[in-house]
């Protein structure tokens, strides 16, 4: 247990519920000036003449950072405390920022936005979520994603602020804003997420531990904080599938993130209809992160998990017909809702599967491989449209990876019967 544990003070209010917000406020900040970045799209390629696929290129680089440095961050945090580690991130991303306004050449883009919010939200992400874990058993579903909405409302945000901010000033003013903004609020709620519900005498849920059924007294640390060993989890079946599944979806799950507003003006449509989609991508993801997530609870985790994925291949498909502001606006809608659910419910799944103990890495190791999809996935896009000059190629490798994601977490065992038969004690 973290030296940060017994730092909350007892309030008459459930502490699990300030970590909650704090991290919705972490994740809205920092998705919020990642999410952005298709705003900031034809501002960087006219300023350093770059092609799509130079352009691109920023983004999955830092995509492919933050969610490959959960392999850091989230052991760190299990070891350590969230707090800290979620500060650094903070600071990451507003150096990167300020950074990225004062670039001269798009390889300093590169560095200062790749490195700079590739870092932050790679030390951020994880170890937010995976403190939301620990506070909650019945209801992390509910909890996960109501602090996982944060990206929803980032995603809806970020690009309507910075179109803003952009008309009102130019990107690099708009760059140089939105980084003072995550150093200054980003910090404070990254201050909030520590401890663990244990040093209250508490079970997650506030339930109070001599009623919890876990025969410990109080504040001492009880069964939820068991769980499986990372080598145990990494050499499971559940494991290998969940990060084969994860990868297959993420492999055109942050396209439209990058492309949509380029894609929206080669169809001869306004820019700001773009900026428009944007925003109900966001709106949709939260829906999906927040009022699912109850849901989930009630019928199952990983199944709903399966109808992300599913949905999301399926967007894809009905992106390649949309060509009007109507139905791009239901393709946009409905695939925030499908990226929503997914994320939301990815940190309360792999909790199911594998227990507390080391949820934090756990999640940051399965995120390795959305690192991979993220990577690829946006700049090839921006490749195959310089050579190809249409999205169809690429649109098409990511609606059928979606649906073969779908299909391996479909094939995935029940988690409390997979529990039960291999002796985890979760």
């Amino acid at each position: 247990m973290s030296s940060e544990t017994g730092s909350a003070r007892t309030t008459g209010v459930y502490y699990g519920w300030v970590v909650v917000v704090a991290t919705h406020l972490v994740l809205l900040l920092g998705f919020g000036a990642a999410y952005s970045f298709t705003t900031f799209f034809a501002a960087l390629q006219n300023e350093f003449s770059a092609s799509r696929g130079d352009v691109s290129l920023i983004f999955s680089l830092a995509g492919f950072l933050y969610f490959a440095l959960g392999i850091v961050s989230g052991p760190l945090a299990d070891r350590y405390g969230s707090r800290w580690v979620v500060a650094a991130g903070m600071l990451f991303i507003a150096i990167g920022l300020l950074a990225a306004s004062q670039s001269t050449t798009v390889i300093q883009v590169y560095i200062a936005y790749g490195l700079g919010v590739g870092l932050g939200i790679g030390f951020a992400y994880v170890p937010s979520v995976g403190a939301v874990q620990r506070w909650f058993d019945r209801r992390r579903g509910m909890a996960s994603g109501f602090a996982v909405s944060g990206i929803g409302l980032g995603t809806l945000g970020g690009p309507l602020v910075a179109e803003m901010l952009i008309g009102g000033f130019d990107w690099r003013t708009a760059y140089l804003i939105i980084g003072l903004s995550v150093l200054i609020v980003g910090g404070l709620s990254a201050y909030l997420i520590h401890g663990t519900p244990y040093a209250r005498g508490l079970a997650p849920d506030g339930i109070p531990l001599n009623q919890s059924g876990t025969g410990q007294q109080e504040g001492t640390p009880s069964a939820h904080l068991d769980g499986a060993s990372v080598r145990q989890a990494l050499q499971s079946k559940p494991f290998i599938l969940l990060y084969l599944g994860f990868f297959l979806v993420s492999v055109g799950l942050f396209i439209p993130f990058v492309h949509l507003v380029p894609y929206v003006q080669d169809a001869g449509l306004d820019r700001n209809v773009g900026v428009f989609l944007m925003a109900l991508v966001g709106i949709g993801s939260t829906a999906g992160r927040f009022l699912l997530g109850g849901v989930a609870d009630k019928f199952g985790r990983r199944p709903s998990l399966a109808v992300a994925f599913a949905g999301t291949g399926l967007m894809c498909l009905f992106w390649l017909v949309s060509d009007s502001v109507i139905t791009l606006s239901i393709f946009a809608l409905v695939f925030g809702t499908c990226y929503g659910w997914f994320v939301a419910l990815a940190p309360a799944v792999v909790a199911d599967y594998f227990g507390f103990r080391n949820v934090s890495g756990l999640i940051g190791m399965l995120y390795s491989s959305v690192a991979v999809g993220t990577l690829v996935g946006p700049w090839l896009a921006g490749v195959s449209f310089d050579l190809l000059g249409t999205y169809t190629l690429p649109i098409v490798v990511s609606a059928v990876a979606a649906l073969l994601g779908a299909a391996v977490i479909v094939f995935l065992e029940d988690p409390g019967a997979w529990r039960q038969r291999v002796a985890f004690a979760t």
